[in-house]
């Protein structure tokens, strides 16, 4: 099987980690996550990881510069090298996803698809709020998603420019999701592997 290159992005409660888990499976990939990517350079004590401990620390965001930093990294891997991978979380912004581009050229290995599981704000608002976190609150469900819309916004138009969006729909039975998932993951792949 092919290496796959891709990133999958939706709303929080869009199920977005259960079909990220099954794609992972289902295509023999590597998925990196932002966070499972910062502990992992701050507890390998890599220099960019050193420094993002001193951010992290003082109870910071991780800055474009040093999270690009530890995504390069982690790419260079051998095992993302033979399996590819599946981001998720990364890249947030459109500055992310130029750097992300850029990293892959250098290797010679463009990316396959940006895949958005779409769910409309009000089911996940519902699932969210059926899950029962204390941090699920209403007021905090709509900051969370205000925050996702106006940043995702301008990233899902980057990767459209560039012809890499896919929108899924994310409504519906976990199988009927992952169906539609694999069927554009796959029409993108006969694609690449026809040009």
């Amino acid at each position: 099987m092919t290496a796959v290159r891709l990133v999958i992005l939706g709303r929080q409660g869009s199920g977005k980690g259960t079909q990220a888990s099954r794609l992972v499976e289902a295509y023999d990939t590597v998925h990196i996550s932002t966070g499972d990517m910062l502990r992992a350079a701050v507890g390998a004590e890599t220099e960019l990881g050193l420094q993002a401990r001193v951010v992290m620390d003082a109870g910071e965001l991780v800055g474009d510069d040093l999270i690009n930093g530890i995504v390069a990294e982690r790419l260079a891997q051998d095992d993302v090298a033979e399996h590819g991978f599946l981001l998720d979380g990364y890249p947030r912004t459109p500055d992310q996803a130029s750097a992300l581009e850029g990293f892959l050229a250098e290797a010679g290995t463009p990316m396959d698809a940006a895949v958005n599981l779409d769910v409309p704000v009000d089911e996940v608002t519902a699932r969210m709020v059926a899950r029962g976190r204390a941090d699920d609150t209403a007021e905090a469900i709509r900051r969370r998603l205000d925050l996702y819309e106006s940043e995702t916004a301008p990233l899902l138009a980057w990767f459209a420019e560039r012809g890499l969006l896919e929108v899924v729909d994310g409504l519906g039975a976990e199988d009927d999701v992952f169906t539609r998932l694999t069927t554009a993951i796959d029409r993108r792949l006969s694609v690449g592997d026809a040009s």
